[in-house]
């Protein structure tokens, strides 16, 4: 299937040398968080995917929904303006939100926001995506509802992609990554990662550390959509339907590993030790981690490279920064600085 042409590309993959040392491993960073400026971080892959397959099918509206702070709907709406369509969010809130971060630029740049509470969003946010979409249809528009970070079938295709540009990368470094660590919050960069390692034999540890959820529903939820993917890679003669039918008779959801060691108190909400990690990163390194995404991320990749962490035996491990910036300023005050 094609795609759009957006997100800055290769994105370039750096030596965290510090950071390293401390750990006596040899850590790496893949720097998607500068895949763009509005739609920077990881979602801009999976964004064009799916928006290509909306604007073939005539869209000229995008619906999707997330968090208060959503990176995923942020980006969505910078691609909408981009391409001159409209844009509308559902977001996700506890009480009257400031008008900061990611949710200021959905607005700065046009977006239609709707809000929803957490019970909604938790059972009923896909239809009330399409009710919304029904009430543009009557208004003369043609939506198309994207899902909650672009993670479904279509979306999936984007981190399929960016596993064979990391194999590229390696060639021109003249390193292997044995392990490469994500945060996962809704599935797909996981998903992606996962399926180009298990289609292609390459026999890579993918670890996705949770952000929300646990174990078994990101690994359920990863098989699901890898199974939906393989429609759309025999469509573009990425795989035939032989290989198709085969990895969807043998691949399991224990072939996702999770690690849901690292959620803390919960989803966008940080702990002092958490926030104190970030910190420490930035003045080591000069790189600044998210406190929803990245932040939990590698504070669970710091514990588990400790002495008898799970991921001891690591030694070329590869993080990818899946960016987050503008959530960070709202949470600027919990720093102690």
């Amino acid at each position: 299937m094609k795609k759009l042409s957006l997100a800055n590309l290769p994105t370039k993959i750096q030596k965290l040398e510090r950071l390293s040392k401390e750990l006596d491993s040899n850590i790496y960073i893949k720097r998607d968080d500068q895949t763009g400026s509005e739609w920077s971080g990881n979602k801009i892959r999976k964004l064009e995917f799916s928006v290509q397959e909306a604007i073939q099918q005539g869209a000229d509206l995008l619906i999707t929904t997330g968090g208060i702070q959503s990176n995923h709907c942020r980006a969505t709406v910078a691609v909408a303006t981009y391409h001159g369509m409209k844009s509308a969010v559902l977001l996700r809130i506890s009480e009257q939100p400031p008008v900061e971060g990611n949710y200021f630029l959905d607005l700065l740049m046009g977006a239609d926001v709707r809000f929803c509470t957490r019970e909604e969003y938790s059972n009923s946010r896909n239809e009330i995506m399409a009710e919304m979409a029904e009430e543009y249809r009557r208004q003369g528009y043609h939506p198309y509802i994207i899902p909650e970070g672009a993670s479904n079938g279509v979306g999936t295709l984007g981190y399929y992609n960016a596993f064979h540009e990391i194999l590229e990368q390696e060639k021109e470094l003249g390193i292997k990554f044995d392990t490469i660590v994500i945060a996962t919050g809704s599935g797909g960069t996981a998903a992606g990662l996962n399926l180009a390692n298990i289609l292609g034999g390459y026999g890579r540890r993918i670890v996705a550390m949770a952000v929300c959820d646990d174990v078994k529903y990101f690994q359920n939820y990863c098989h699901k959509i890898s199974l939906e993917a393989l429609p759309y890679l025999v469509e573009q003669g990425e795989i035939s339907q032989e290989k198709a039918d085969a990895c969807a008779a043998t691949m399991k959801p224990e072939d996702f590993e999770i690690n849901d060691g690292y959620v803390g108190i919960g989803y966008a909400l940080s702990r002092p030790e958490e926030l104190e990690h970030i910190k420490n990163i930035a003045r080591m390194e000069g790189i600044v981690f998210d406190p929803v995404y990245t932040g939990k991320a590698t504070y669970g990749l710091w514990n588990e490279l400790q002495k008898g962490g799970s991921l001891r035996d690591s030694k070329n491990v590869l993080f990818i920064h899946t960016g987050g910036l503008f959530g960070l300023f709202p949470v600027s005050k919990s720093f102690n600085l």
